[in-house]
């Protein structure tokens, strides 16, 4: 995922400190927001194949579901 980043190193730090991190780092808050940028474009394109494969332009819970979903 190229250009502007979506989520905010502060949400990712709040996130790994509700893991139970004391303390985290800029290089780890930057990781875990590529990481989960890509996971969520990549859940959201096979999303949107479901939705017009269902004769649909909007895609649905279920088909966000259905894409997360491990293969």
């Amino acid at each position: 995922m190229a250009g502007k980043r979506i989520l905010s190193l502060a949400a990712m730090e709040k996130i790994m400190k509700a893991a139970g991190a004391y303390r985290v780092g800029e290089d780890a808050k930057e990781a875990l927001r590529d990481s989960l940028e890509n996971i969520g474009e990549r859940i959201s394109k096979e999303a949107n194949e479901f939705s017009r494969h269902a004769r649909r332009s909007t895609i649905k819970a279920e088909d966000i579901r259905l894409a997360s979903k491990d293969k």
